[in-house]
């Protein structure tokens, strides 16, 4: 018994480039497109009806653009993974993207492997972005301040309901250290640290560490 399909909603409103998409996502066995839209209105009311796993999402575009049809995705089919891809990688973008609940981040530039692998990643519940843009995901929702400034002491009278060790781990989490460099730091296990960050994205309502950083520097 094979797995199902990944099912994924492309969203764009220049057909050449939906087609594009289209097209190369469709000669994958385990990916298969379920509908198109050509406005974030389409997509919201799309993503509603046929529940798709992923939603490859564009920025600008009439009607409703791909953060807030993003963000009502979020909402309404919360099952559903937004995986931005745009022409747009300025900081402003990534924010807001990742503010309304995008799971990944990708530029047009990036090639056909590339947004294979990221619709794959956030379909299984990874976060992803490109490799012209990944550095810049922790600058851009650090920049008005570096997270070292904020004391531990302060995350934890922030956000009441976590533990001192869970503040500990989310500190770190926000100056971009991954699971097995945090626990070096504070001399615990790794499966400890993924215990610590399971249970702060679900304290926080965070699906991932792009939404807990964002809400960290909100």
């Amino acid at each position: 018994m094979t797995d199902a399909p990944i099912r994924v909603l492309v969203v764009d409103d220049q057909a050449i480039v939906r087609d594009g998409l289209i097209t190369v996502l469709e000669l994958l066995p385990d990916i298969a497109v379920v509908a198109a839209a050509a406005d974030g209105e389409q997509a919201v009311a799309l993503a509603v009806t046929e529940r798709p796993d992923v939603v490859l999402m564009d920025l600008r575009m009439p009607l409703l653009d791909g953060v807030a049809a993003t963000a009502r995705i979020a909402a309404d089919v919360p099952s559903a993974a937004v995986l931005v891809l745009t022409t747009y990688a300025d900081d402003e973008s990534l924010v807001a993207a990742l503010r309304a609940g995008a799971r990944g981040y990708l530029t047009k530039d990036a090639g056909r492997s590339e947004v294979a692998a990221a619709v794959r990643a956030v379909a299984h519940g990874q976060s992803i972005f490109g490799a012209d843009v990944g550095a810049r995901v922790i600058g851009a929702v650090t920049a008005s301040a570096p997270v070292a400034a904020t004391p531990v002491e302060a995350l934890a009278r922030r956000f009441p309901l976590l533990t001192p060790r869970e503040a500990d781990v989310l500190a770190l989490v926000a100056e971009g250290f991954g699971n097995a460099e945090i626990a070096a730091r504070l001399y615990i296990g790794i499966a400890t640290v993924k215990t610590h960050v399971n249970a702060i994205f679900a304290k926080l309502g965070v699906r991932d560490r792009a939404q807990a950083i964002a809400l960290v520097r909100s």
